[in-house]
């Protein structure tokens, strides 16, 4: 570098940028306080519909099949319908629906099925919360789809 374009490089300030934790506390907090919502309404299903012992676990079931239906309707309201605010998805779509279902949970009662030697009814809460949940999405997606278009015309 010469000496004039050195001089010209300690002239020019550096532009100022937003630092990374300001644009993105906003986003923290609303899925925080989204999952904080989410997990109290899935508790307070769980209190509500306790498991027994050994099982089905239906709550937990339905959480996650129903969770999974309204982020398919969801996601095709603010993709399809209108241009929600940019906290809009991560407070519901991440916060309350990330809450509200439950991966960890379908994990666990899988493992004490299967533990408390009912391996067939383990595995088969396990293939039904996945085909159910992405059923549950596509379907719920595609009605609301189908909904909007009717609307239109």
């Amino acid at each position: 570098m010469t000496a004039p374009e050195a001089e010209n490089a300690r002239v020019r300030p550096a532009p100022r940028r937003r630092s990374e934790w300001r644009t993105q506390a906003p986003v923290v907090a609303v899925v925080a306080v989204g999952g904080a919502i989410g997990a109290s309404a899935r508790y307070g299903l769980t209190l509500a519909w306790p498991t027994p012992e050994g099982g089905f676990p239906w709550a937990t079931f339905l959480t996650n099949v129903v969770g999974c239906a309204v982020i398919g309707v969801f996601m095709v309201l603010v993709t399809d319908v209108w241009a929600a605010h940019r906290l809009v998805r991560p407070f519901f779509g991440t916060g309350v629906l990330g809450g509200f279902t439950t991966f960890s949970t379908y994990a666990v009662d899988t493992r004490r099925l299967v533990g408390a030697g009912r391996p067939g009814l383990g595995f088969a809460y396990l293939a039904a919360t996945l085909v159910a949940a992405l059923a549950a999405v596509w379907l719920a997606s595609a009605a609301a789809r189908r909904v909007l278009i009717r609307r239109q015309r």
